[in-house]
Protein backbone atom coordinates (compact mmCIF):
# COMPACT_ATOMS: atom_id res chain seq x y z
CA UNK A 1 0.00 0.00 0.00
CA UNK A 2 1.93 2.83 -1.45
CA UNK A 3 -0.27 6.22 -0.39
CA UNK A 4 1.00 9.82 -0.29
CA UNK A 5 0.62 13.15 1.64
CA UNK A 6 -1.94 15.78 0.30
CA UNK A 7 -1.16 19.44 -0.74
CA UNK A 8 -4.77 21.36 -0.95
CA UNK A 9 -5.97 17.56 -2.60
CA UNK A 10 -2.94 17.02 -4.97
CA UNK A 11 -0.25 13.93 -3.96
CA UNK A 12 2.84 14.94 -3.61
CA UNK A 13 5.66 14.00 -4.99
CA UNK A 14 8.60 13.15 -2.64
CA UNK A 15 11.87 11.16 -2.73
CA UNK A 16 11.22 11.28 1.23
CA UNK A 17 9.47 8.35 2.44
CA UNK A 18 8.10 6.99 5.67
CA UNK A 19 7.70 3.17 6.01
CA UNK A 20 4.66 1.86 8.25
CA UNK A 21 5.19 -1.48 10.02
CA UNK A 22 2.62 -3.60 11.83
CA UNK A 23 3.60 -3.62 15.35
CA UNK A 24 2.51 -7.37 15.83
CA UNK A 25 4.90 -8.91 13.65
CA UNK A 26 7.10 -6.03 12.09
CA UNK A 27 5.79 -6.75 8.30
CA UNK A 28 5.40 -3.35 6.02
CA UNK A 29 1.97 -2.22 6.34
CA UNK A 30 2.31 0.28 3.65
CA UNK A 31 4.15 3.74 3.01
CA UNK A 32 3.90 7.04 2.50
CA UNK A 33 5.44 10.51 0.68
CA UNK A 34 6.36 12.68 3.29
CA UNK A 35 5.94 16.72 3.17
CA UNK A 36 8.46 19.70 3.87
CA UNK A 37 8.78 22.78 4.93
CA UNK A 38 7.47 24.52 1.80
CA UNK A 39 4.85 21.76 1.11
CA UNK A 40 3.20 23.02 5.07
CA UNK A 41 3.62 26.93 4.36
CA UNK A 42 1.82 26.16 0.89
CA UNK A 43 -1.07 24.40 2.30
CA UNK A 44 -1.56 27.04 4.75
CA UNK A 45 -1.78 29.25 1.99
CA UNK A 46 -4.07 27.25 -0.03
CA UNK A 47 -6.24 26.88 2.91
CA UNK A 48 -6.61 31.03 3.59
CA UNK A 49 -6.61 31.46 0.17
CA UNK A 50 -9.97 29.76 -0.46
CA UNK A 51 -13.50 31.78 -0.52
CA UNK A 52 -15.49 29.16 -3.11
CA UNK A 53 -16.89 27.62 0.31
CA UNK A 54 -19.87 24.63 -0.48
CA UNK A 55 -23.34 25.54 0.18
CA UNK A 56 -24.56 23.65 3.46
CA UNK A 57 -26.04 21.13 1.05
CA UNK A 58 -23.12 20.66 -0.87
CA UNK A 59 -21.29 20.14 2.40
CA UNK A 60 -23.90 17.69 3.65
CA UNK A 61 -23.91 15.59 -0.02
CA UNK A 62 -20.00 15.74 0.54
CA UNK A 63 -19.85 14.05 3.77
CA UNK A 64 -22.82 11.50 2.95
CA UNK A 65 -21.58 10.43 -0.23
CA UNK A 66 -18.08 9.39 1.69
CA UNK A 67 -19.89 7.63 4.42
CA UNK A 68 -21.54 5.68 1.69
CA UNK A 69 -18.56 4.71 -0.08
CA UNK A 70 -17.11 3.86 3.10
CA UNK A 71 -19.57 1.69 3.86
CA UNK A 72 -18.97 -0.48 0.75
CA UNK A 73 -15.39 -0.53 2.22
CA UNK A 74 -15.64 -0.97 6.05
CA UNK A 75 -13.76 -4.18 5.66
CA UNK A 76 -11.03 -2.65 3.88
CA UNK A 77 -10.49 -0.11 6.34
CA UNK A 78 -10.70 -2.31 9.59
CA UNK A 79 -7.61 -4.42 8.29
CA UNK A 80 -5.98 -1.61 7.21
CA UNK A 81 -6.25 -0.19 11.19
CA UNK A 82 -5.32 -3.86 12.52
CA UNK A 83 -2.27 -4.07 10.09
CA UNK A 84 -0.58 -0.47 11.18
CA UNK A 85 -1.98 -0.22 14.77
CA UNK A 86 -2.15 -3.60 15.78
CA UNK A 87 -5.46 -3.46 17.15
CA UNK A 88 -7.99 -6.51 16.79
CA UNK A 89 -9.88 -6.63 14.09
CA UNK A 90 -13.32 -6.73 16.06
CA UNK A 91 -11.94 -2.93 17.27
CA UNK A 92 -11.45 -2.10 13.45
CA UNK A 93 -14.55 -3.07 12.82
CA UNK A 94 -15.78 -1.22 15.64
CA UNK A 95 -14.23 2.15 14.49
CA UNK A 96 -14.88 1.86 11.42
CA UNK A 97 -18.99 1.59 12.26
CA UNK A 98 -18.14 4.70 14.64
CA UNK A 99 -16.68 6.89 11.89
CA UNK A 100 -19.73 6.03 9.98
CA UNK A 101 -22.06 7.58 12.44
CA UNK A 102 -19.74 10.82 12.62
CA UNK A 103 -19.98 11.37 9.40
CA UNK A 104 -23.52 10.36 9.13
CA UNK A 105 -24.30 12.93 12.10
CA UNK A 106 -21.50 15.89 10.55
CA UNK A 107 -23.50 15.53 7.28
CA UNK A 108 -26.95 16.39 9.29
CA UNK A 109 -25.47 18.98 11.10
CA UNK A 110 -24.19 21.02 7.69
CA UNK A 111 -27.88 21.23 7.16
CA UNK A 112 -28.76 22.94 10.62
CA UNK A 113 -29.06 26.42 10.94
CA UNK A 114 -28.54 27.63 14.58
CA UNK A 115 -28.60 31.08 14.13
CA UNK A 116 -30.45 33.56 16.77
CA UNK A 117 -33.05 36.66 16.36
CA UNK A 118 -32.70 39.02 19.05
CA UNK A 119 -35.93 41.64 19.13
CA UNK A 120 -34.00 44.73 20.45
CA UNK A 121 -37.37 46.84 21.61
CA UNK A 122 -37.32 44.45 25.19
CA UNK A 123 -35.87 47.39 27.24
CA UNK A 124 -35.85 51.27 28.13
CA UNK A 125 -32.70 51.43 25.94
CA UNK A 126 -33.65 49.07 22.85
CA UNK A 127 -34.93 50.51 19.71
CA UNK A 128 -37.19 49.04 16.74
CA UNK A 129 -34.33 46.75 15.16
CA UNK A 130 -33.87 42.91 15.22
CA UNK A 131 -30.45 41.02 15.66
CA UNK A 132 -29.45 38.05 13.98
CA UNK A 133 -26.89 35.58 14.40
CA UNK A 134 -25.01 32.93 11.50
CA UNK A 135 -21.78 31.03 11.73
CA UNK A 136 -19.22 31.70 9.78
CA UNK A 137 -16.12 29.26 8.91
CA UNK A 138 -12.52 30.21 10.10
CA UNK A 139 -10.22 30.35 7.08
CA UNK A 140 -7.44 27.34 8.05
CA UNK A 141 -7.96 25.12 10.84
CA UNK A 142 -5.74 22.12 11.78
CA UNK A 143 -6.26 18.94 12.89
CA UNK A 144 -3.40 16.81 15.03
CA UNK A 145 -4.58 13.21 15.29
CA UNK A 146 -3.55 10.10 17.62
CA UNK A 147 -2.46 6.56 16.55
CA UNK A 148 -4.79 4.97 19.36
CA UNK A 149 -8.22 5.74 17.19
CA UNK A 150 -6.70 6.54 13.71
CA UNK A 151 -9.94 6.81 11.81
CA UNK A 152 -12.02 8.04 14.36
CA UNK A 153 -10.16 10.95 15.75
CA UNK A 154 -9.62 11.79 12.25
CA UNK A 155 -13.26 12.00 10.91
CA UNK A 156 -14.09 13.55 14.58
CA UNK A 157 -11.92 16.31 13.60
CA UNK A 158 -12.32 16.55 9.72
CA UNK A 159 -15.98 15.86 9.89
CA UNK A 160 -16.93 18.43 11.80
CA UNK A 161 -15.10 21.36 10.38
CA UNK A 162 -15.63 20.78 6.65
CA UNK A 163 -19.58 20.60 7.59
CA UNK A 164 -18.86 24.20 8.88
CA UNK A 165 -16.88 25.13 5.65
CA UNK A 166 -13.85 25.58 6.98
CA UNK A 167 -10.87 24.59 5.61
CA UNK A 168 -8.75 22.21 7.23
CA UNK A 169 -5.34 20.80 7.47
CA UNK A 170 -4.59 17.08 9.22
CA UNK A 171 -1.44 16.09 10.64
CA UNK A 172 -2.33 12.24 11.41
CA UNK A 173 -0.07 10.16 13.69
CA UNK A 174 3.28 9.06 11.87
CA UNK A 175 2.56 5.72 13.56
CA UNK A 176 -0.73 5.32 11.74
CA UNK A 177 -1.51 7.27 8.80
CA UNK A 178 -2.67 4.88 6.61
CA UNK A 179 -6.22 4.97 7.33
CA UNK A 180 -6.12 8.67 7.60
CA UNK A 181 -4.51 9.16 3.94
CA UNK A 182 -7.44 6.47 2.62
CA UNK A 183 -9.87 8.33 4.52
CA UNK A 184 -9.16 11.52 2.86
CA UNK A 185 -8.55 10.03 -1.00
CA UNK A 186 -12.68 8.90 0.33
CA UNK A 187 -13.47 12.74 0.75
CA UNK A 188 -11.62 13.84 -2.35
CA UNK A 189 -13.51 11.37 -4.24
CA UNK A 190 -16.98 12.71 -2.81
CA UNK A 191 -16.36 16.21 -4.40
CA UNK A 192 -14.85 18.04 -1.20
CA UNK A 193 -12.54 20.70 -2.83
CA UNK A 194 -8.66 20.36 -2.68
CA UNK A 195 -8.03 23.30 -1.24
CA UNK A 196 -10.46 22.44 1.88
CA UNK A 197 -8.02 19.70 3.34
CA UNK A 198 -4.17 18.56 2.89
CA UNK A 199 -2.69 15.84 4.68
CA UNK A 200 0.70 16.22 5.17
CA UNK A 201 2.92 14.00 7.38
CA UNK A 202 7.01 14.78 7.80
CA UNK A 203 8.93 15.51 10.25
CA UNK A 204 8.01 17.74 13.24
CA UNK A 205 9.77 20.70 12.80
CA UNK A 206 8.66 20.87 8.83
CA UNK A 207 5.39 19.97 9.46
CA UNK A 208 3.78 20.42 13.14
CA UNK A 209 5.27 22.92 15.22
CA UNK A 210 5.25 25.08 11.41
CA UNK A 211 1.51 24.61 11.74
CA UNK A 212 1.20 25.43 15.24
CA UNK A 213 2.91 28.46 15.25
CA UNK A 214 1.57 30.13 12.22
CA UNK A 215 -0.22 32.65 12.50
CA UNK A 216 -2.62 31.93 10.13
CA UNK A 217 -3.65 29.25 11.64
CA UNK A 218 -7.19 30.05 13.36
CA UNK A 219 -7.17 27.09 15.79
CA UNK A 220 -5.85 24.12 16.66
CA UNK A 221 -7.66 20.69 17.74
CA UNK A 222 -4.64 18.19 19.03
CA UNK A 223 -5.56 14.30 20.33
CA UNK A 224 -2.60 13.33 22.56
CA UNK A 225 -0.26 13.23 25.04
CA UNK A 226 -0.14 16.05 28.19
CA UNK A 227 3.37 16.92 27.15
CA UNK A 228 2.96 17.51 24.12
CA UNK A 229 -0.42 19.28 24.46
CA UNK A 230 1.06 21.75 26.69
CA UNK A 231 4.07 22.72 24.60
CA UNK A 232 1.31 23.35 21.81
CA UNK A 233 -0.77 26.01 24.81
CA UNK A 234 2.79 27.58 24.86
CA UNK A 235 3.44 27.97 21.49
CA UNK A 236 0.60 28.29 19.55
CA UNK A 237 -0.09 31.69 19.78
CA UNK A 238 -3.47 33.95 19.80
CA UNK A 239 -5.32 31.24 17.77
CA UNK A 240 -8.31 28.95 19.53
CA UNK A 241 -7.19 25.67 21.00
CA UNK A 242 -9.00 22.55 21.81
CA UNK A 243 -6.87 20.41 23.35
CA UNK A 244 -7.80 16.40 23.99
CA UNK A 245 -5.11 15.23 26.42
CA UNK A 246 -5.81 11.97 27.80
CA UNK A 247 -7.29 10.66 31.23
CA UNK A 248 -6.78 8.35 34.46
CA UNK A 249 -10.65 7.25 34.45
CA UNK A 250 -11.74 5.49 37.29
CA UNK A 251 -14.63 2.77 37.27
CA UNK A 252 -16.21 3.09 40.77
CA UNK A 253 -17.77 -0.05 41.61
CA UNK A 254 -20.06 0.12 45.03
CA UNK A 255 -21.55 -2.55 47.42
CA UNK A 256 -24.92 -2.60 46.04
CA UNK A 257 -23.94 -3.01 42.26
CA UNK A 258 -24.82 -5.55 39.95
CA UNK A 259 -21.51 -7.50 40.16
CA UNK A 260 -22.34 -9.16 36.41
CA UNK A 261 -22.54 -5.99 34.54
CA UNK A 262 -19.70 -4.46 36.96
CA UNK A 263 -17.36 -7.12 36.16
CA UNK A 264 -18.75 -6.73 32.45
CA UNK A 265 -17.45 -2.94 32.19
CA UNK A 266 -14.45 -3.70 33.69
CA UNK A 267 -13.17 -6.04 31.38
CA UNK A 268 -14.52 -4.42 28.77
CA UNK A 269 -13.30 -0.62 29.99
CA UNK A 270 -9.85 -1.64 30.81
CA UNK A 271 -9.23 -4.19 27.62
CA UNK A 272 -11.09 -2.61 24.62
CA UNK A 273 -8.88 -1.30 22.11
CA UNK A 274 -5.95 -2.90 23.47
CA UNK A 275 -6.72 -0.54 26.88
CA UNK A 276 -5.07 2.44 24.62
CA UNK A 277 -7.96 4.71 25.24
CA UNK A 278 -8.49 8.06 26.86
CA UNK A 279 -11.65 6.84 28.21
CA UNK A 280 -10.70 3.41 28.89
CA UNK A 281 -10.76 2.32 32.40
CA UNK A 282 -7.66 2.80 34.17
CA UNK A 283 -8.76 2.46 37.81
CA UNK A 284 -11.42 -0.01 39.68
CA UNK A 285 -12.32 1.47 43.14
CA UNK A 286 -14.69 -1.29 44.66
CA UNK A 287 -16.05 -0.91 47.83
CA UNK A 288 -14.49 -3.86 50.33
CA UNK A 289 -17.48 -5.80 50.93
CA UNK A 290 -17.61 -7.10 47.54
CA UNK A 291 -14.11 -6.94 46.29
CA UNK A 292 -12.98 -10.26 47.05
CA UNK A 293 -16.13 -11.81 44.68
CA UNK A 294 -15.91 -9.02 42.17
CA UNK A 295 -11.72 -9.61 42.08
CA UNK A 296 -12.68 -13.26 41.41
CA UNK A 297 -15.23 -12.88 38.87
CA UNK A 298 -12.60 -10.18 36.71
CA UNK A 299 -10.26 -13.39 36.98
CA UNK A 300 -12.29 -15.31 35.20
CA UNK A 301 -13.61 -12.84 32.72
CA UNK A 302 -10.03 -11.87 32.01
CA UNK A 303 -9.47 -15.22 30.37
CA UNK A 304 -12.05 -14.52 27.89
CA UNK A 305 -9.79 -12.09 26.23
CA UNK A 306 -7.51 -14.28 23.80
CA UNK A 307 -4.49 -12.01 23.36
CA UNK A 308 -2.44 -12.40 20.07
CA UNK A 309 -2.70 -12.20 15.95
CA UNK A 310 -4.92 -9.17 15.50
CA UNK A 311 -6.54 -9.92 11.77
CA UNK A 312 -6.83 -13.93 13.97
CA UNK A 313 -11.05 -13.52 13.92
CA UNK A 314 -10.19 -15.44 17.92
CA UNK A 315 -8.14 -12.61 18.88
CA UNK A 316 -9.86 -9.78 21.04
CA UNK A 317 -7.00 -8.05 22.41
CA UNK A 318 -4.43 -7.18 20.09
CA UNK A 319 -0.84 -5.32 20.43
CA UNK A 320 -0.79 -2.10 22.21
CA UNK A 321 1.07 0.61 19.41
CA UNK A 322 4.80 -0.58 19.77
CA UNK A 323 6.88 -2.45 21.76
CA UNK A 324 8.31 0.25 23.53
CA UNK A 325 5.25 1.15 25.24
CA UNK A 326 4.83 -2.38 25.78
CA UNK A 327 7.85 -2.51 27.97
CA UNK A 328 6.71 0.84 29.59
CA UNK A 329 3.73 -0.95 30.53
CA UNK A 330 5.41 -3.25 31.96
CA UNK A 331 7.73 -1.44 34.10
CA UNK A 332 4.85 0.09 35.70
CA UNK A 333 3.74 -3.02 36.30
CA UNK A 334 6.53 -4.30 37.83
CA UNK A 335 6.87 -1.03 40.17
CA UNK A 336 3.52 -1.86 41.62
CA UNK A 337 4.46 -5.97 42.43
CA UNK A 338 7.34 -4.06 44.35
CA UNK A 339 5.22 -1.50 45.94
CA UNK A 340 3.40 -4.45 47.34
CA UNK A 341 0.74 -5.25 44.53
CA UNK A 342 -0.02 -9.11 43.12
CA UNK A 343 -0.40 -10.01 39.29
CA UNK A 344 -3.73 -12.68 39.51
CA UNK A 345 -4.02 -13.20 36.12
CA UNK A 346 -1.81 -11.62 32.58
CA UNK A 347 1.37 -9.69 32.95
CA UNK A 348 3.19 -11.62 30.20
CA UNK A 349 4.83 -9.45 27.22
CA UNK A 350 5.88 -10.39 24.28
CA UNK A 351 6.83 -7.88 21.53
CA UNK A 352 3.93 -5.38 21.90
CA UNK A 353 1.71 -7.83 23.18
CA UNK A 354 0.50 -7.49 26.76
CA UNK A 355 -1.63 -10.35 27.74
CA UNK A 356 -4.83 -8.22 29.84
CA UNK A 357 -3.68 -8.35 33.71
CA UNK A 358 -6.05 -8.14 36.43
CA UNK A 359 -3.72 -6.54 39.74
CA UNK A 360 -4.85 -6.34 43.29
CA UNK A 361 -3.49 -4.40 46.67
CA UNK A 362 -2.33 -1.62 44.07
CA UNK A 363 -0.79 0.91 46.27
CA UNK A 364 -3.00 4.65 45.88
CA UNK A 365 0.38 6.15 45.11
CA UNK A 366 2.01 3.77 42.61
CA UNK A 367 2.74 4.94 39.11
CA UNK A 368 0.20 2.82 37.53
CA UNK A 369 -2.63 4.20 39.04
CA UNK A 370 -1.11 8.08 39.20
CA UNK A 371 0.14 8.17 35.34
CA UNK A 372 -1.97 7.27 32.48
CA UNK A 373 -1.68 3.57 31.97
CA UNK A 374 -2.23 3.47 28.20
CA UNK A 375 -2.58 -0.78 27.72
CA UNK A 376 -4.44 -3.83 28.92
CA UNK A 377 -4.48 -3.23 33.00
CA UNK A 378 -6.79 -3.92 35.22
CA UNK A 379 -5.73 -2.68 38.61
CA UNK A 380 -7.79 -2.84 41.49
CA UNK A 381 -8.09 -0.56 44.85
CA UNK A 382 -10.07 -1.19 47.43
CA UNK A 383 -11.88 2.24 49.10
CA UNK A 384 -14.03 1.97 52.15
CA UNK A 385 -17.21 3.77 50.74
CA UNK A 386 -18.52 6.33 48.12
CA UNK A 387 -16.83 9.56 49.86
CA UNK A 388 -13.30 7.53 49.93
CA UNK A 389 -14.15 6.37 46.11
CA UNK A 390 -14.91 10.05 45.15
CA UNK A 391 -11.74 11.82 46.79
CA UNK A 392 -9.89 8.79 45.37
CA UNK A 393 -11.25 9.31 42.16
CA UNK A 394 -10.92 13.12 41.89
CA UNK A 395 -6.84 13.14 43.39
CA UNK A 396 -5.05 12.79 40.12
CA UNK A 397 -4.22 15.59 37.65
CA UNK A 398 -7.33 14.14 35.08
CA UNK A 399 -10.64 14.72 34.34
CA UNK A 400 -11.80 13.11 31.92
CA UNK A 401 -13.94 10.71 32.26
CA UNK A 402 -15.68 8.23 34.63
CA UNK A 403 -17.76 5.46 35.24
CA UNK A 404 -20.16 4.39 38.46
CA UNK A 405 -21.54 1.28 39.28
CA UNK A 406 -24.90 1.05 41.80
CA UNK A 407 -28.83 0.81 42.12
CA UNK A 408 -28.91 3.72 44.36
CA UNK A 409 -30.29 7.09 42.48
CA UNK A 410 -28.76 9.11 45.73
CA UNK A 411 -25.00 7.47 45.58
CA UNK A 412 -25.47 7.98 41.54
CA UNK A 413 -26.40 11.48 41.93
CA UNK A 414 -24.12 12.04 44.59
CA UNK A 415 -21.16 10.61 41.82
CA UNK A 416 -22.28 13.38 39.58
CA UNK A 417 -22.02 16.24 41.37
CA UNK A 418 -19.05 15.51 43.10
CA UNK A 419 -16.52 13.50 40.42
CA UNK A 420 -14.40 16.64 38.62
CA UNK A 421 -14.21 15.22 35.24
CA UNK A 422 -16.03 16.44 31.82
CA UNK A 423 -18.19 13.10 31.93
CA UNK A 424 -19.61 10.87 34.57
CA UNK A 425 -21.29 7.70 33.25
CA UNK A 426 -23.98 5.52 35.81
CA UNK A 427 -23.93 1.78 34.97
CA UNK A 428 -21.35 2.11 32.12
CA UNK A 429 -17.98 2.48 31.19
CA UNK A 430 -16.26 5.65 31.33
CA UNK A 431 -16.14 6.37 27.87
CA UNK A 432 -19.82 6.10 26.24
CA UNK A 433 -21.04 8.44 24.06
CA UNK A 434 -22.57 8.80 20.61
CA UNK A 435 -20.89 10.46 17.79
CA UNK A 436 -22.48 13.82 18.10
CA UNK A 437 -22.86 14.13 22.05
CA UNK A 438 -20.25 17.07 23.59
CA UNK A 439 -17.02 15.21 25.09
CA UNK A 440 -14.06 16.37 26.60
CA UNK A 441 -12.18 16.94 30.31
CA UNK A 442 -11.14 19.27 32.97
CA UNK A 443 -7.32 19.55 34.48
CA UNK A 444 -4.73 17.87 32.59
CA UNK A 445 -7.62 15.77 30.43
CA UNK A 446 -8.38 19.44 28.15
CA UNK A 447 -8.99 22.69 28.70
CA UNK A 448 -12.90 22.27 28.98
CA UNK A 449 -13.76 23.01 25.42
CA UNK A 450 -15.49 19.88 24.22
CA UNK A 451 -15.82 17.70 21.18
CA UNK A 452 -18.34 15.74 19.50
CA UNK A 453 -20.04 16.82 16.24
CA UNK A 454 -22.29 19.57 17.45
CA UNK A 455 -19.61 21.47 20.20
CA UNK A 456 -16.48 20.79 17.06
CA UNK A 457 -18.68 22.67 14.72
CA UNK A 458 -18.50 25.62 16.83
CA UNK A 459 -14.99 25.56 17.48
CA UNK A 460 -13.84 25.32 13.46
CA UNK A 461 -16.30 28.21 12.91
CA UNK A 462 -17.45 31.96 14.57
CA UNK A 463 -20.47 33.75 15.70
CA UNK A 464 -21.26 36.68 13.52
CA UNK A 465 -23.99 39.21 14.76
CA UNK A 466 -25.38 41.64 12.53
CA UNK A 467 -28.68 44.19 12.98
CA UNK A 468 -31.09 44.96 10.84
CA UNK A 469 -33.57 47.96 11.29
CA UNK A 470 -36.65 45.53 10.26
Amino acid sequence: MNLTSYLAGRPLQSAQVLTVRSPYDGSISGTVTLATRADTEAAIAAATAFRDTPTRYQRSEILEKTRTALEARREEFARTISSEAGLALREGRYEVGRTIDVLRFAAMEALRDDGQIFSCDISAQGKARKIFTTREPLRCAVAITPFNHPLNQVAHKLGPALAAGTPIILKPSEKTPLVAVKFAELLYAAGLPGAMLSVLLGPTADVAEVLVQHPDVEVVAFTGSVPVGKRIALTAGYKKLVLELGGNDPLIVLDDADLDLAVTLAAEGSYRNSGQRCTAVKRILVQAGIAPEFTRRLVEKTREYTCGNPLDEATKVGTVIDEASAIYLETVLQEAVAAGAKVLIGGERRGALLQPTVITDVPRDCRMVVSESFGPLAPIIIVRDLDDALTLANSTAYGLSSGVVTTSLPSAMKAIRTLRCGTVNINEVPGFRVENSPFGGIKDSGLGIKEGVIEAMKGYSYVKTFSLPW
